[in-house]
């Protein structure tokens, strides 16, 4: 896809700064191993990391291996998640999970791939690119509906719904830059570029504001 200088310096800029900002980003989501870490983020749908993270600290002291959530049940995982938004669905999806791994004899490592990791029970899209991009550095943004605003915003892409956003973005950000963006740009706007009101409004020197649609447009 064709990129127009201006669309792309704008890319290139919002990875620069988010990178010196946060260089070195990593996810908030607390974990152990890497399956904790599919759980931790398959929970995080619709729920904060504050509350995911809270949950998991006490809940991942018995849930080290697809075994444990086996033998927990599905009730018992309910208890210790019940904090978290839609967690009777979770909890049911989590157990399932477990049965997965436990009877394919498959550890969640062997799972490499996007199509792979959406065969499991509450592992979208955006789950699997977060757990690739994080556990493999595979060059993926998660496009959630904050990643959506930010991009919007700036004037990357100009769309209605993440899922556009999403397809959009694979297509204009190269490689290199999905790899600064994935972490940096969820710290860019859980700490600056909120949904209410962003920080720049306030007199936070953002350096996006000369490259940014809706600065130019809303600032002062």
């Amino acid at each position: 896809m064709r990129v127009s200088a201006k669309k792309k310096e704008k890319i290139d800029k919002l990875a620069d700064v988010t990178y010196e900002m946060y260089p070195d980003a990593k996810t908030e989501l607390y974990y152990e191993n890497i399956f904790q870490f599919i759980v931790a983020i398959a929970m995080s749908a619709q729920a904060t990391d504050v509350w995911v993270n809270k949950a998991n600290r006490e809940f991942f002291k018995v849930l080290k291996t697809p075994e444990d959530g086996l033998q927990l049940w599905e009730d018992a995982i309910r208890e210790y998640i019940k904090s978290i938004n839609f967690f009777n669905n979770k909890a049911k999806n989590v157990y399932k999970m477990c049965q997965i791994l436990v009877d394919t004899r498959k550890n969640i490592s062997e799972y490499k791939t996007i199509p792979e990791l959406t065969t499991l029970p509450w592992v979208w899209i955006k789950t699997a690119k977060v757990f690739l991009a994080v556990v493999y550095d595979q060059p993926f943004l998660a496009v959630d509906t904050h990643v959506h605003r930010v991009l919007n915003r700036v004037g990357i892409v100009k769309t209605k719904m993440p899922e556009e956003t999403d397809k959009l973005a694979a297509k204009l950000i190269t490689t290199q830059n999905l790899n600064k963006l994935h972490n940096t740009l969820i710290l860019f706007w859980r700490y600056q570029c909120i949904a209410r009101k962003p920080k720049c409004v306030d007199g936070w020197e953002c350096w996006l504001k000369n490259h940014c649609d809706w600065y130019k447009k809303n600032g002062s």
